[in-house]
């Protein structure tokens, strides 16, 4: 037998977190069912809250049981005491229940009296008719595996209860039988070994434990023969829901990895698998675990925690009698003075029924038990007057050992309406109850005060209107789903199901039984968990000989062994706005934690981390504007060391989370925290502390058509983070926070690459078939020979059918790096462009590294080499076609200063698009300040006539062009990367683009096989317009922004959303400019999230993203529909003046308030620096 502590301590041990069946509970009811299941040969395990308790750790004084008590005040608040103490004391409002807590469940602590059912309870109409088929086979094999006797001796309080309650009870005593060991039966017949069991001594102690190992509770009997039978029982492991597995349905569970139909939650974040879940709880337990699961998600009745019953029961204290009682329970050593017959006997030896429907029983009241809560605390007393004094007095007398100081508990069991009810606090995750009318009350009192009459003595009554020890219903057996819970085999009713149940989820316990039934509810419990078993049992066998489940039993989750021994539990509260909305995650993270299989986001580019600073996730979400109930965490990973190949300095801290609703809806949280090694851990803080998240709608939830995606960004205060750092669990914390501040250290100071490009391996797909093109050589009207590729489409269905030819495309690259023909992509913009039935044509200018010129300005482009390739175009297909341009970085600079310089005529652009660039040119931060220092002109004199640059490493090179590419790589850049060619081009440049949106393969093909020369002799120029933020001439005057009647064409401007060189305020200019300056043409501006520069062209997601805006924009102008639009559609100059642009607080790098003023701050210290370095 194990035992699992509380959360943070130990997990499920070993491999064994995976059963075909797990019972939650371990009373009369989970007992019966782990018994039958584990002989039929079934791999179950018994999950109980409570600890196992021997009989010598039942206490004897009052001292020591105060510390076996939990009170749960639910009027003031408050609880306290163990969560697993033995007693469980709830009050709400005018009423108190206890239950027990243990294995064996309130079997320990209880009389044990057995006593059949009565034909009344059997005769209600709420009973399930189907339970009377087998009902006296099911009792009779429950009293059996109980050991049930009678009571062998009359006992001195049963005497004088015989004498006097015949004349006051109509219908007098019941023959009682106990599940106690008299040892005068001999025990039945039993397959398995019975324990070894004591002889009852009379003490009197049953209510208390027995401490002399005389009781028949479930753990001697049921229990022990299912461990023995193979059972597995777990301790103080509190089941806090049941969830569905969400990775299989219930109809297919042939999947690896998690394939139970069932995830059984111990804690937030610790699961254990099974096919089936037998709930066995008890009242409040079952039913406080189904109100959880609900708000995960689970659909269950309307009637849940309805038809409530306290089996009628009203409790008193009779004190002070001069009868011969002998009702308090003795001590040891009172046990060897005192002959057998004159003890007191067990707690309950004589019940009384009276026609009037219930049944009156006195019981013993151990020696443990404080008796003043009974006598003035916790009762008001009767006859009145100063019934508190002599709760005082009579217990001095007791003490001092007076015959006249005599008292006994009188418990009345009768049949109240059935009508309580248990609800759930969404506040607090806890149960509160209200008890049902009790039409009987009056009556019972009334004979308690007959007896006390008869008696003597004072009445002690309940200050609470209900006190109740035998809680019935909450789950309640029906036929009909809106009138119960479970159907009369114990399966719990799904209302939205076709098949009406949720295939292996049962109830087995006390809640099942709808009504009252006026005497001591254990046997019927045991009864009715007899039958539920006798159908679990087949549904169990029949399902694994469907589904062929023995082989998965002994397969799965083999690999856990070594990730038990330690962990860290971990706990982050983050705030922010996902979607504009707030937000609130209360997360608990257990690293190095049993599975971390339930969600496979780490692809094959990813490195593993170490094991410690990966785990499990559990908690919750406040997202109101989602849903109004909190959204439960069902699974979710964690990894706080991430290395992408593609980013080998950036460390990725990554979170996906598994959210369920109380509707039923299931949502995706994805997350992650980028860290880059930037400027001296310049943005460490921000980095470490925000989590940038998607939040997504699972599809096939059924339930709703629409679809959920949004993004936002979640922050970890200060405060926050210290209550994180404080509160952290685990038996390896110091090892978890030196591993993580190493890696931290790892990549903000040290800098150490964990992979890289080299460790990515191409596929087979890399010199996949490109489109023939052919090559026209241009000769500019400036004399230079400049190159346009052309791709002719194919004999496409749109061309058989005769329809109108489509316009030419021309493509203008940015500055060096190519950006439309890419070999090794499947759909590169040129594939693109030709599928849909395009010619397309490139511009190879001055600048391209296959033609590049000494000496040149991005003037000479617009001015000699698109007018060239618009007149080639124009040459082959007649003046009276339009061309379509797409233009990006430098290439959109050249299209203006053509346009506006009225070197081309807008009348022959059909449509103009363009991706981080316009007549505006906004850099960040960083980039403004390295064109603002004097590095070109620097680089200009280092480099002397011979500006162009050679970037691979193979190529002979001379010390100029040396010295200049050893400067380039100590510049600083936001993303650094293990190519040398890229570190020297993202240094001159700064980073083209975030390295996690390209592929490895597009990357190997820019810098080793095309962009192998940079011409560097734009760059003067390219300064200038970037320090003007605006396109100039080559000397810097304002000659063409003076001519917007020049644009007379229809536009696109196209962002990245994570700006990383050129920001959107760019392409937020150019559209506020055409839409004042032209605004009978159509003007559309569009931000892709996630993008950067160039990888707007060249990422592996362009063609879902990015391309469809520029298809729809040729289209429209291909319709017609992009041209001069209706004057009432005309944009307003006011409205244009009011506009701002949402993206100015961009979420790209160098964004925040600071970042201007420090990135400035800094990279001045990094010249100095530099400086100092070389005269030294």
């Amino acid at each position: 037998m194990e035992k699992q502590e509380d959360t943070g301590k130990r997990l499920i041990d070993e491999e064994q977190d995976d059963f075909d069946a797990i019972i939650v509970g371990s009373g009369y009811g989970g007992s019966v069912a782990s018994f039958r299941l584990a002989m039929a040969g079934i791999k179950v395990c018994l999950v109980e809250k409570g600890r196992q308790w021997e009989s010598h750790d039942f206490a004897t004084d009052s001292l020591e049981i105060m510390s076996t008590v939990r009170m749960e005040n639910r009027n003031l608040s408050f609880s306290f005491g163990p969560k697993d103490a033995l007693f469980q004391v709830y009050e709400h409002n005018d009423s108190l229940a206890a239950v027990a807590c243990g294995l064996g469940g309130g079997s320990l602590i209880n009389a044990g009296v057995m006593l059949p059912t009565p034909v009344r309870a059997r005769r209600n109409p709420k009973w399930p008719k189907e339970w009377e088929r087998d009902w006296d086979i099911c009792e009779a094999s429950a009293a059996a595996m109980l050991r049930v006797q009678s009571v062998p001796v009359r006992f001195p309080v049963a005497k004088v209860m015989g004498g006097i309650a015949n004349g006051e009870i109509e219908d007098g005593s019941q023959d009682m039988k106990l599940s106690i060991n008299f040892d005068l039966e001999e025990p039945p017949s039993n397959p398995m070994k019975p324990q070894q069991m004591g002889s009852c001594l009379a003490c009197g102690n049953c209510l208390a434990g027995c401490p002399y190992n005389a009781k028949n509770s479930t753990d001697k009997n049921y229990i022990l023969s299912a461990i023995q039978a193979g059972c597995m029982v777990k301790t103080q492991c509190e089941v806090k829901c049941v969830v569905k597995n969400p990775y299989v349905s219930s109809q297919d569970v042939k999947t690896s990895g998690k394939s139970r139909r069932w995830f059984v939650y111990l804690n937030e974040v610790d699961y254990i698998t099974a096919d089936f879940v037998i709930l066995s709880a008890g009242v409040f337990g079952t039913t406080q675990i189904l109100f959880q699961s609900q708000m995960r998600g689970l659909n269950l009745s309307d009637a849940l925690g309805c038809g409530f019953s306290c089996n009628g029961n009203t409790v008193a204290f009779l004190a002070g009698s001069p009868a011969p009682l002998n009702s308090y329970g003795l001590v040891r050593k009172k046990i060897l003075e005192t002959p057998f017959q004159l003890r007191p006997g067990p707690a309950i030896s004589s019940s009384y029924t009276s026609s009037l429907g219930f049944t009156i029983q006195n019981a013993v009241l151990p020696t443990a038990y404080p008796y003043l809560l009974f006598k003035g605390i916790t009762t008001y007393g009767w006859p009145t007057g100063y019934w508190f004094f002599h709760g005082i007095i009579d217990k001095l007398k007791h003490f001092a050992g007076f015959k006249s100081s005599q008292a006994m508990v009188l418990n009345a069991m009768g049949y109240d309406e059935g009508d309580g009810k248990i609800m759930f606090e969404k506040s607090t995750n806890k149960i509160c109850f209200s008890p049902p009318r009790d039409p009987l009350l009056p009556r019972k009192v009334e004979a308690f005060q007959k007896l006390t009459k008869k008696l003597g003595g004072i009445l002690f009554l309940s200050r609470y209107r209900s006190t109740s020890v035998h809680l019935l219903g909450g789950c309640n057996a029906s036929s009909d789903p809106s009138q119960g819970v479970c159907n009369s085999v114990g399966q719990v009713f799904d209302p939205k199901a076709a098949a009406g149940v949720h295939p292996g989820l049962y109830v087995c316990d006390g809640s099942l039984i709808p009504c009252s039934v006026g005497v001591n509810p254990c046997l019927t419990i045991a009864a009715v968990a007899e039958h539920v078993s006798r159908h679990l049992v087949k549904d169990v066998i029949e399902y694994k000989n469907k589904k062929g489940i023995d082989d998965v039993a002994k397969t799965v989750d083999k690999n856990l062994k070594s990730t038990q021994r330690s962990m860290v539990v971990i706990k982050e509260t983050m705030k922010g706005y996902i979607g504009g909305m707030p937000c609130t995650a209360y997360l608990k993270m257990k690293m190095n934690s049993q599975n971390l299989q339930g969600f496979d986001y780490t692809n094959s580019v990813m490195e593993d981390s170490h094991s410690l600073l990966r785990g499990k996730v559990g908690g919750c979400v406040v997202f109101t504007a989602i849903d109004k109930d909190t959204l439960h965490v069902i699974d979710g990973d964690v990894d706080l060391c991430q290395v992408d190949s593609r980013t080998p300095y950036t460390q990725y801290m990554r979170y996906r989370i598994l959210l369920a609703a109380s509707s039923g809806l299931r949502y995706i949280l994805e997350g992650k925290k980028i860290m880059n090694p930037f400027l001296f851990a310049l943005y460490a803080w921000r980095e470490t502390t925000t989590l940038h998240v998607t939040f997504k709608n699972v599809s096939g939830n059924g339930l709703r058509d629409e679809v959920t995606n949004l993004t936002g960004e979640l922050k970890l205060s200060v405060i926050e983070l210290l209550k994180s750092l404080m509160t952290l669990e685990g038996n390896r914390r110091i090892n978890f926070a030196c591993l993580l501040t190493q890696s931290v250290l790892r990549t903000y100071i040290l800098q150490i690459p964990r992979r890289g490009h080299n460790d990515c391996d191409l596929p087979d797909s890399y010199h996949k078939h490109y489109p023939s093109s052919s090559v026209h050589e241009i000769k500019a009207e400036d004399g230079r020979i400049i190159c346009c590729r052309q791709w002719k489409f194919g004999q496409t269905p749109r061309r058989l059918k005769g329809e109108k030819q489509l316009n030419p495309v021309l493509l203008l690259n940015g500055y060096s790096i190519e950006s439309y023909w890419l070999p090794t992509e499947p759909n590169d913009l040129v594939r693109t462009l030709l599928e849909e039935g395009h010619e397309t044509w490139l511009l190879q200018s001055r600048l391209h590294p296959l033609n590049p010129a000494d000496n040149f300005t991005i003037e000479d482009i617009g001015r000699y080499d698109i007018p060239a390739a618009i007149g080639k175009i124009l040459e082959l297909h007649g003046h009276n076609i339009k061309v379509h341009i797409v233009a990006h970085c430098a290439g959109g600079l050249a299209i203006h200063i053509a346009l506006m310089g009225g070197h081309i005529s807008a009348t022959h652009i059909a449509s103009l698009s363009c991706t981080n660039s316009s007549m505006f040119f906004k850099l960040n931060a960083l980039a403004t300040f390295k064109m603002w220092l004097p590095l070109v002109p620097v680089s200009m004199a280092i480099l002397g006539k011979n500006n162009i640059l050679p970037l691979l490493e193979t190529s002979e090179t001379s010390f100029r062009h040396h010295l200049l590419r050893c400067i380039a790589r100590f510049i600083p850049r936001y993303e650094r990367c293990t190519c040398n060619e890229c570190e020297v081009l993202s240094g001159v440049f700064g980073n083209a683009f975030w390295h996690q949106n390209i592929s490895p393969t597009v990357h190997h093909w820019i810098y080793r096989e095309n962009t192998t020369r940079l011409p560097m002799a734009g760059f003067p120029h390219l300064r200038k317009i970037c320090n003007s933020g605006f396109i100039v001439d080559s000397h810097g005057n304002n000659s063409y922004l003076i001519h917007p009647e020049r644009m007379k064409l229809s536009t696109l401007y196209i962002s990245g959303g994570r700006s990383l060189l050129v920001t959107p305020e760019t392409s937020f200019l150019a559209n506020k400019y055409m839409k004042m300056h032209q605004p009978g043409f159509r003007h559309e501006r569009v931000v892709v999230d996630g993008f950067g520069h160039s990888d707007l062209l060249i990422g592996e997601e362009s063609d879902k993203k990015v391309f469809p805006h520029i298809l729809s924009h040729i289209r429209l102008a291909e319709q017609g529909k992009n041209g001069v639009i209706s004057s009432g559609e005309k944009y307003s100059k006011e409205s244009l003046a009011w506009e701002d642009d949402f993206y100015s607080a961009s979420r790209g790098f160098g964004s925040s308030w600071y970042s201007q003023r420090i990135v400035v701050l800094l990279m001045l210290l990094w010249v100095v620096i530099m400086l100092i370095s070389l005269f030294l």
